[in-house]
């Protein structure tokens, strides 16, 4: 399957959110990633309920939000989930990881793990059988315009081939974190189904229509016989563990 792209909504012009949003449409964005940061679990603040719900009455694209937030499992009732929304939760966010999860289930919404760069995957094992996707920031979270962190790469590769040993196939990697035209192929290669594209990618190269489409070039790779993810796997000597 081709890449999916999930436009960042905190790097797009408010002034210009109709026309924007009319852009993704006619260009097929699959999902708009909504960033919520509390200033505490990140330290920055950015989009909220209010600006949900109103993205919910012009536009039917999936929402793809991102709880960068303490204590998620205390505030998901705030928010107007979806069924077919996708809802991040950090695992660093809460001591009741599980208990956030299954909340998001009982909601419909699909429940996808965040991890932070120094975060290891080993954290997955014990949750992987209630996700609908896990997320891998390529940077630490917070800000945009950042440089990515190379291990990422890595990150993205050995959890792939972890998921597919054990038929977790269905599960979705989103990767968030200077997703450019260039890393973004990287990522593809290394095995990411969902890329979160923002200011170093689509919002850089106007016009937008056109940032979409060489976007979508770079994510549209069939990375299944490439060698960049076997030398990937070889040098993590394709160990069964994460």
């Amino acid at each position: 399957m081709p890449g999916k792209i999930s436009s960042s909504m905190m790097c797009c012009d408010l002034l210009e959110l109709g026309s924007t949003l009319g852009e993704f449409e006619k260009a097929g964005v699959e999902y708009l990633h909504i960033d919520v940061m509390d200033g505490v679990f990140v330290p920055n603040y950015s989009l909220g309920t209010d600006y949900i719900r109103m993205l919910r009455r012009h536009t039917s694209i999936p929402l793809d939000i991102h709880l960068m937030i303490m204590n998620p499992e205390a505030k998901l009732n705030w928010f107007d989930f979806q069924p077919n929304d996708f809802i991040s939760v950090h695992y660093e966010s809460t001591p009741h990881i599980h208990r956030a999860i299954a909340k998001i289930k009982d909601i419909g919404a699909k429940a996808m793990l965040a991890i932070n760069p120094g975060t290891p995957l080993a954290c997955v094992t014990e949750l992987v059988d209630d996700l609908e996707g896990i997320l891998i920031m390529a940077v630490n979270p917070g800000f945009a315009g950042q440089s990515l962190i190379p291990m990422a790469l890595k990150k993205i590769a050995r959890l792939k081939h972890w998921l597919g040993e054990r038929g977790h196939d269905r599960i979705e990697i989103e990767v968030d974190g200077n997703v450019s035209f260039e890393n973004a192929k990287k990522m593809r290669k290394a095995g990411a189904d969902i890329f979160v594209a923002g200011s170093s990618s689509i919002y850089s190269d106007p016009p937008l229509a056109d940032a979409i489409s060489r976007f979508r070039r770079m994510i549209s790779y069939d990375h299944s016989h490439d060698r960049t993810l076997v030398m990937m796997e070889k040098e993590q000597g394709r160990d069964k563990k994460v």
